[in-house]
């Protein structure tokens, strides 16, 4: 057994034992993380996904409700179940991270090789309790995804891929910008596709300012979403297009509304 493996069960072990009856979000994580530590796991998937979503104020409880829902339906979806056991591996690795004023996991790590496990991962997304914060605090996001996620994979993984969502841009003054950590993860093997959501006073600004600051890594993309609205239409052509590698060219591009998945620049 890993060391990492070891360390999640003492963890959980702790946890249990408290005797508590009510476990924090951390402490569940640490739950989960033992139980993904002791079962059988492939030795490779084709992609590592790691979904993003933005929780900060302008997200009210309706709109929260519609990327939560929006991100449980993309995962049953038959396409995107398609992309997923078709492809070399037949398995994906899906974890979400919630941000807003601070990052945190909502979804710990989950194999997903078959429809159960797709739809065992959509459950959880379903559950997940919604976050308070004010600002939308992109960079440190991303500095947490850099440090805290994407050098703790669990699986050896073909792509890395860091879908990030959100209404508005960075209004952190953060210490770096978000397009250095960018730059940072790209070298890090890692792609980082956006989903601009166009709602609200940044809708006109707001997909070229993902473009410039979010988009990185050889083929990766910006997909908008048309208000909240839209935005479970967008996250399933996004998975299906990262998930089947069907971006993978060495180029950049974005793409519109309504795209087609198999554009090209």
């Amino acid at each position: 057994m890993s060391s990492r493996a070891k360390a999640a069960i003492a963890g959980a072990i702790l946890v249990l034992a408290s005797g508590s009856t009510g476990f924090s979000q951390v402490e569940l994580a640490q739950v989960e993380l033992a139980q993904y530590a002791t079962a059988p796991q492939p030795a490779e998937v084709d992609t590592a996904l790691v979904v993003s979503v933005d929780v900060s104020n302008s997200v009210d409880e309706h709109r929260y409700r519609l990327q939560m829902e929006g991100i449980a339906k993309a995962l049953e979806d038959p396409k995107v179940l398609d992309a997923i056991l078709t492809g070399p591996r037949g398995s994906i690795l899906f974890m979400m991270v919630t941000w807003s004023d601070r990052p945190q996991i909502a979804v710990p790590w989950i194999t997903i090789k078959s429809k159960a496990d797709a739809a065992a991962a959509a459950e959880k997304v379903r559950k997940v309790p919604r976050q308070g914060g004010e600002f939308t605090c992109l960079a440190k996001m991303l500095r947490f995804v850099s440090d805290k996620v994407v050098t703790q994979v669990p699986v050896k993984a073909a792509r890395l891929v860091v879908d990030v969502s959100g209404d508005g841009s960075d209004n952190c003054n953060p210490e770096e910008p978000s397009r250095v950590v960018r730059d940072e993860l790209v070298a890090a093997n890692t792609v980082i596709n956006g989903l601009p959501i166009l709602e609200g006073r940044e809708a006109a600004t707001l997909a070229p300012w993902f473009v410039e600051n979010v988009m990185g890594g050889p083929g990766s993309f910006v997909l908008p979403a048309e208000g909240y609205g839209d935005f479970g239409r967008a996250i399933k052509q996004k998975f299906v297009t990262e998930i089947s590698g069907i971006s993978s060219q060495p180029s950049r591009y974005a793409l519109q509304p309504g795209a087609r998945t198999d554009a090209r620049p």
